[in-house]
């Protein structure tokens, strides 16, 4: 389960002037885009470290492809013109939206016409445009693929049709199938199953080798994993969708590592081990083209290896293994370096998520980061200057700085400073470095500086949004910390109506996610407009993030395992009462929102927090853990089997009849990820219990509610029952 976001739109509250007279509108927010920021997105870094790809900006119907100098940010030349972009025997040029380059700059990969499938996954077609024949032509005729990429000497393209792996040669334009058996709902070649897709994060279930010569992949078997089924009304009669959905304690798929030679045209099969009841959540190729690494880890998620196999043979043998008393969470941080001596790695062992420097030869840690806090992202390093660039919550959890330190850990540098959220994108060279910042009261701004934290030039700061935000006139989001009854101190941020009087009582609307290891209050750009318009309404706008939320170490963020919606909704409700308590607040008029996660805590909240919230809305929210998928829940709670007290008690099926107060359920009929199953049996128990309720339900629509006029008629509606409920 991820967190879903029910705006995208940033703003500032910078600029707030007392002449301000425009007025927020549910239309500007949601079909007119008024808000929308500017970003500088579109890097793509060449490996002389100097230069970058951007398509040009502000272009119409031929967008030449332009390379630019990072110092300067001036064009010194063309890559591609948009008109070399017109397919043989077309008038109209491919129209992409997105592109990549070839390791070994030679050729550009071009995706367009995608459609979307899941979270991360998506259907395209393909074209490659060779730098040197100065030719565009088609990855495949034969219909759409998936995850197409080139290899990395520039020869061949990979990707997946119907579950299956092809290859093309690009100088013959050749394309051959690798695997056979895919088959829908049966076998899948080359990409992820869904819950693999969902829980972790990746769809391209495939890696070239470094050389180019071979590419290793995963084959999910999903024969026996039970199926789920969704109904569309699209058509004089529905229309069935129907995949394989594991939930909790049921069969997942038996997934298996296989490595095709190009040359010799064979397969080597890697040897996982003998159980088939385990998780596969990452390959990554080291250093050397002979040798795989591949992550092992067993149902539980408490214990993870990393085994390094042998390309020819398919043989194994383990370089480190890491195992936790609760669970351990997947990254990407691995890297090998050093002629593949040593590789870099992110645990929480001491308590706090640090980097650590591995032997590969036997797999001995040295740890480089220490202290109470937590490394957030990894960001690569340095080989030549014996560099790791990384960010961290070290200056507090509601904030965000980026750092180097020596391989020694001897020599940390603080690099960024602007206070607040401050995120990094690197070039391969590590010489430049893109800093994205914001805090909670203004717009992102894009800046460049070299790697040792010097400023070179602002790329996008949003100034003409900041410019029209001048007529507006916008509440600031401030910070509060509080203690529950068992001394917990607690991080909260509250938005106050533009015109607030502290002689006055306001209504509350808290706004919450809390699932483990997510973060709601931070010191970054992520306020919502719509927050901002319940607040120009009259609101006072609030969110507390609970005990099981991330940034404050392994023990915070860690003690919902086994008990998921224990402390959660205990914390919200402590939340709700520290809100209550202060003079300018009705403490009668408490709604409390959240959407997926955060509907299913707002759904606790509303039972066990009867005498505390008037009103909740919940949003597509899990009702029963058992509904919900394997890898996600049994991370937290085990099976039902296990702990069933645990599944009973942090169910809001369970506590159906003591809401008392005013409840909106919403829900999509196609929402692939929490199914529409857990509003259903809540129905059936709010009905047997005579409890009232309202309902939205959005047919045809997924978890995100993102498409059509759903956003915009979800959030009116929502405002319009507010207004009779709150």
């Amino acid at each position: 389960m991820k967190k879903i976001c029910f705006l995208i739109l940033n703003f500032t509250l910078t600029f707030t002037f007392t002449f301000a007279q425009n007025k927020i509108t549910l239309e500007d927010i949601f079909l007119k885009g008024t808000f929308s920021e500017k970003s500088a997105a579109g890097f793509t870094p060449m490996n002389d470290g100097q230069h970058y790809v951007q398509q040009q900006p502000d272009a119409s119907d031929y967008p030449n492809y332009l390379v630019y100098d990072f110092k300067t940010g001036n064009v010194i030349d063309t890559l591609v013109k948009g008109q070399n972009l017109i397919p043989e025997g077309s008038q109209s040029p491919i129209q992409p939206e997105n592109f990549s380059l070839s390791s070994d700059e030679t050729k550009i990969l071009f995706t367009t016409e995608s459609e979307k499938i899941y979270r991360h996954s998506f259907l395209s077609n393909y074209w490659i445009y060779d730098l040197k024949t100065k030719k565009l032509t088609q990855v495949s005729k034969n219909g759409k693929q998936r995850v197409a990429t080139i290899s990395p000497d520039g020869n061949h393209c990979a990707f997946v049709r119907a579950n299956n792996l092809f290859v093309t040669d690009l100088s013959s334009g050749n394309e051959k199938q690798i695997t056979s058996d895919g088959k829908r709902n049966f076998i899948i070649n080359g990409v992820c199953d869904w819950v693999y897709e969902e829980e972790f994060s990746f769809t391209q279930a495939y890696q070239w080798s470094p050389d180019g010569k071979s590419i290793a992949f995963y084959r999910f078997d999903e024969s026996q994993v039970p199926e789920y089924t969704l109904q569309y009304y699209t058509s004089l009669y529905p229309t069935n969708y129907t995949y394989k959905y594991p939930k909790v304690g049921q069969k997942n798929s038996t997934v298996s590592i296989l490595i095709y030679h190009l040359d010799s045209k064979k397969f080597t099969t890697v040897d996982v081990g003998s159980d088939t009841d385990q998780y596969i959540p990452r390959i990554k190729w080291t250093q050397d083209p002979n040798q795989l690494c591949v992550f092992r880890m067993n149902r539980f998620q408490n214990r993870l290896e990393l085994l390094l196999a042998d390309a020819s043979s398919g043989k194994t043998r383990v370089m480190f293994t890491e195992e936790n008393k609760r669970y351990i969470d997947i990254n990407d941080n691995l890297q090998f370096f050093n002629q593949n001596k040593n590789f870099l790695w992110t645990s929480e062992m001491s308590g706090y998520n640090h980097i650590y420097i591995g032997n590969v030869a036997d797999g001995q840690l040295m740890q480089v980061t220490h202290g109470n806090w937590d490394v957030t992202a990894c960001y690569g390093i340095d080989e030549k200057k014996k560099l790791i660039y990384y960010q961290s919550a070290e200056v507090s959890p509601l904030e965000r700085y980026v750092y180097s330190i020596s391989f020694d850990g001897k020599k940390k540098t603080q690099l960024t400073f602007d206070k607040g959220w401050n995120d990094a994108r690197f070039n391969s060279s590590h010489t430049f470095m893109v800093i994205t910042h914001s805090d909670a009261n203004s717009f992102h701004d894009y800046k460049l500086y070299d790697a040792s934290g010097k400023f070179i030039r602002t790329l996008e700061d949003n100034h003409e949004l900041k410019e029209k935000m001048n007529s507006y006139s916008l509440s600031q989001k401030t910070f509060f910390t509080f203690k529950t009854d068992d001394g917990i101190l607690l991080n909260g941020w509250m938005m106050k109506p533009q015109d607030f009087d502290s002689t006055k009582k306001y209504p509350v609307f808290i706004t919450e996610y809390g699932g483990p290891g997510s973060q709601q209050v931070t010191n970054a750009g992520t306020t919502d407009m719509f927050d901002e318009y319940l607040a120009q309404q009259g609101y006072i706008v609030a969110c507390v993030d609970n005990r099981g939320t991330g940034a404050r170490g392994e023990d915070f963020k860690k003690m919902t395992y086994l008990h998921l919606g224990k402390y959660e909704p205990a914390d919200q409700i402590a939340g709700a009462k520290y809100l209550g308590s202060l003079s300018y607040v009705d403490k009668t008029r408490i709604c409390i929102y959240g959407w997926s996660y955060g509907g299913y805590l707002s759904s606790l909240c509303i039972e066990l927090g009867n005498d505390v919230f008037k009103s909740a809305i919940a949003v597509a929210p899990v009702t029963d853990w058992r509904f919900y998928d394997s890898i996600y829940t049994e991370r937290y709670m085990r099976t039902d089997k296990e702990n069933k007290d645990g599944y009973d008690e942090g169910a809001p099926l369970t506590y159906a009849d003591k809401i008392k107060g005013n409840f909106l359920l919403v829900a999509g009929l196609a929402d692939d990820n929490v199914h529409y199953q857990n509003t259903a049996d809540f129905m059936k128990k709010l009905y047997t219990a005579n409890v009232k309720f309202d309902q939205l339900t959005f047919p045809d629509k997924n978890h995100s509610l993102s498409t059509g006029n759903a956003r915009y008629y979800l959030f009116s509606r929502i405002a319009d029952w507010l207004n009779q409920n709150d």
